[in-house]
C-alpha cells in the first residue's frame, strides 16, 4: 500500500468516524432513552474498573516520588515534593494514564462486545425486532464512558497522591496533616477544572472509538479480535491529540 493510499484511508477513518459521532448526538435527544441499560454500563465500565485505576495510580504516586526523591533532596528541595507530584498527577499523568488504562480495557471490551454481536448477527436481529441497537448499544455506552471516566480519573488521582504520602512519611517522617495541607495549598482550581473537562472528553473518545470499531465490525470471528484491537490503538492516539489540544488551549486561556 502506498503513501497515497494510506492517507486516504486515514481521512475516510476519520470521515466515517465524525459521521458516527454526529449520528450519536442525533440518536441522544431522540425518545426513549434506555434509562436502565446506561446505569448497567455505567456499573459495569466504571466500577469494575476502579480496583486497576486504584491500584495503578497507588503505584504511579510510588515510583514518581521515589524517582524525584533523591534528586531534589541534592538541591535541598525535598520539601517541594507534596506540590511537584501533587501538580503532575492532577493536571496531567494521572488523566493521561487512567485514560490509557480504561483504554485498554474498556475500549478493546466494547470493541469486542459489539464486534461479536454484529458478527453473530445479534444487532441484525435487533433492527428485525424494531429496537433501535444504535441508540441502545452505542449511545449508552459513550455516555456511560464519558461520565466515568473523570470519576476514575478523580480516584486515581487520590490513591495516587496517597502513594507518594506512604513514601514521604517513611522516607522524611512527614505526617498525614501536613503532607496534605501542602497539597490543598498548593493545588488551585485552574488546576482542576481544565483536567475535569478534559477528561470528559477522554470519556467521550474512549466510548466513541470502541462503539465505532466494534459496530461496523467485519471479517467473521477474526475481525472481532481486530476491532477490539484497533480501538486500543486508534483511542490511544487519539487521546494524545486531545491531550495536546487541551494542554495548548490551557496554555492561553490560565496561564498568567
Amino acid at each position: 500500500m502506498n503513501l497515497i493510499s494510506l492517507f486516504k484511508a486515514f481521512f475516510i477513518e476519520i470521515g466515517e468516524l465524525s459521521d458516527f459521532a454526529a449520528r450519536f448526538f442525533k440518536e441522544l435527544f431522540k425518545p426513549q432513552f434506555e434509562f436502565r441499560e446506561f446505569l448497567k454500563q455505567c456499573f459495569y465500565l466504571g466500577n469494575k474498573s476502579l480496583l486497576l485505576v486504584g491500584v495503578t495510580g497507588f503505584i504511579i504516586g510510588l515510583v514518581f516520588t521515589l524517582q524525584s526523591r533523591p534528586t531534589l533532596a541534592e538541591f535541598g528541595a525535598v520539601s517541594w515534593i507534596p506540590a511537584m507530584v501533587c501538580i503532575s498527577i492532577v493536571r496531567e499523568i494521572g488523566p493521561i494514564i487512567t485514560a490509557l488504562i480504561c483504554a485498554g480495557r474498556i475500549g478493546s471490551g466494547i470493541g469486542a462486545e459489539l464486534g461479536s454481536m454484529r458478527v453473530t448477527e445479534q444487532i441484525d436481529a435487533m433492527e428485525v425486532s424494531g429496537t433501535n441497537p444504535f441508540k441502545y448499544l452505542v449511545v449508552t455506552r459513550i455516555l456511560a464512558t464519558t461520565f466515568m471516566i473523570p470519576i476514575l480519573v478523580i480516584f486515581g488521582d487520590a490513591f495516587a497522591i496517597f502513594g507518594s504520602y506512604l513514601v514521604e512519611s517513611i522516607k522524611g517522617n512527614v505526617s498525614f496533616l501536613l503532607y496534605f495541607n501542602l497539597v490543598l495549598k498548593t493545588i488551585t482550581f485552574t488546576d482542576i477544572i481544565p483536567t475535569t473537562i478534559k477528561t470528559y472528553f477522554f470519556g467521550f473518545a474512549i466510548g466513541l472509538v470502541g462503539c465505532y470499531k466494534g459496530y461496523y465490525c467485519s471479517k467473521g470471528t477474526a475481525g472481532v479480535g481486530l476491532a477490539a484491537n484497533s480501538a486500543v490503538v486508534y483511542t490511544s492516539m487519539l487521546l494524545f491529540v486531545i491531550d495536546f489540544i487541551a494542554v495548548f488551549i490551557t496554555n492561553i486561556f490560565f496561564t498568567v
